[in-house]
């Protein structure tokens, strides 16, 4: 396999994805991190040329005036004059040699040619020299030219930098790279801020619950969406109110019909159908008193919050259970009051306990306190429900069992009462399957 073959596998479409972050936050933090970094990166480069350039051209012509007035002046001198003054003329990147120097081999580099013409300049026409590289580990050129009695005189330049970097430089060139992040990161934080509340509010969006409006401040674009989602909001509780009232108005309007059709059939002659006629307008009747009963449970803040004694009033509710023959036990029980509305709770654990009984035949409940408050547990060890329609279950008008039956499927609305009063409390309902079989519906009250 060649090497791009091998490297179109190593880079497959999964591991690319991974390298990009997978949240706005950060997608955003590292755009603006990165155009920002080049923007300073740039910037830097660009007055470092061109304070490099600056330093270089005052080099080059500081090398040519001094260089034109060292060779004038040890022209003028005798020769036995010419030694003492060498080390007073040369400076740190050029030094002058009395004789042919060194032996070298032509220059060609640019910066060769450019010291060269400096220096052919500084010496002018009167003292032609050639410029010649030195071989070794540091970068040396030499300069021969003969001076007007003959001597030769050679010129020894070491290139050094024209502009050396400050000790300094390094922490000052972190310090703002922390500061870019720094502030890259705030301004992502800004802008982020209200897509995270945004979405906050979106996952706590409960029809069920009465929650308040999301703060519509912040930039226009914000505000705007935060008045978009009020809206929505609004229409969505709209909605459903008004699916709730129709629901009531149908089940109420059902009553009085139903009642003349229950005095008609029982004035009729004892007959198998007047049995049977009177147990559809029975089940007919609990149905409608389960409509008129989910409806009201959509309201449940009407009824008045009281203090109540906990175990007092669930061991009043299990008796009246037991009391009846049917087999509810309480499995454990805290000491305390509660502050609830204590009609809707013992709606609620009834249709839990009527539901354990209806598959289980037998219920147990169970009281504890937790860290954010009340936790009611009522199980049963009946067939359960599978986990995947555990959320459908406490749907209005869901039923596990197909065949619509009554006695055994139920109206489908028990679960889903209990769920909405739950939510009136300010609670969670929640359904899971016990490890041994059968089923628990937990209450978490604060």
């Amino acid at each position: 396999m060649s090497l791009s073959g091998t490297l179109e596998v190593a880079l497959t479409p999964s591991s690319r994805l991974r390298l990009w972050p997978g949240t706005l936050r950060a997608r955003i933090f590292l755009i603006l991190l990165a155009g920002l970094a080049v923007a300073y990166g740039l910037s830097f480069s660009v007055l470092y040329a061109e304070r490099y350039m600056s330093a270089k051209a005052v080099m080059l012509g500081t090398l040519e005036n001094d260089v034109a007035t060292s060779i004038a002046v040890l022209d003028r001198l005798p020769p036995s004059q010419r030694a003492p003054l060498l080390d007073r003329l040369s400076r740190g990147n050029y030094r002058f040699v009395l004789g042919p120097g060194e032996a070298g081999v032509p220059a060609t580099s640019d910066k060769a040619a450019e010291i060269g013409a400096k220096l052919e300049d500084a010496a002018g026409p009167q003292f032609p020299l050639r410029i010649e590289m030195i071989p070794g580990e540091e970068q040396r050129y030499q300069a021969h030219l003969t001076l007007s009695d003959g001597a030769p005189l050679t010129i020894d330049i070491t290139p050094r930098g024209v502009m050396p970097v400050a000790e300094w430089l390094p922490y000052v060139f972190a310090v703002q790279m922390l500061l870019i992040i720094a502030c890259t990161w705030l301004a992502v934080r800004q802008a982020i801020r209200p897509l995270g509340h945004l979405a906050a509010a979106a996952d706590a969006l409960d029809p069920t619950r009465k929650s308040g409006p999301m703060s519509e401040s912040g930039p226009s674009e914000v505000a705007h969406a935060a008045r978009a989602f009020n809206a929505m909001q609004g229409r969505i509780a709209h909605y459903l109110e008004e699916r709730v009232q129709i629901l009531a108005a149908i089940s109420h309007d059902l009553q009085t019909p139903l009642a003349r059709m229950r005095l008609r059939a029982d004035l009729a002659d004892d007959s198998p159908e007047k049995t049977k006629l009177l147990s559809d307008l029975g089940e007919i009747e609990r149905l409608v008193q389960d409509g008129i009963a989910y409806a009201r449970s959509a309201h449940g803040n009407a009824e008045k919050p009281a203090r109540i004694d906990l175990a007092s009033f669930i061991e009043s509710l299990c008796y009246d259970y037991q009391d009846t023959g049917r087999p509810v036990s309480l499995v454990s029980l805290v000491n305390g009051t509660a502050y609830t509305r204590p009609h809707a709770l013992r709606r609620i654990l009834s249709n839990l306990l009527d539901n354990a009984l209806k598959f289980a035949g037998a219920a147990e409940l169970a009281v504890e306190r937790g860290s954010a408050g009340i936790v009611l547990t009522v199980m049963d060890r009946g067939p359960g429900i599978p986990d995947t329609q555990l959320e459908a279950a406490m749907q209005p008008f869901f039923r596990l069992e197909g065949s619509r039956n009554r006695e055994t499927g139920g109206s489908g609305l028990g679960l889903a009462i209990a769920q909405q009063l739950t939510a009136a409390l300010g609670g969670r309902l929640r359904l899971y399957n016990r490890e041994g079989g059968g089923l628990a519906a937990e209450i978490r009250l604060p």
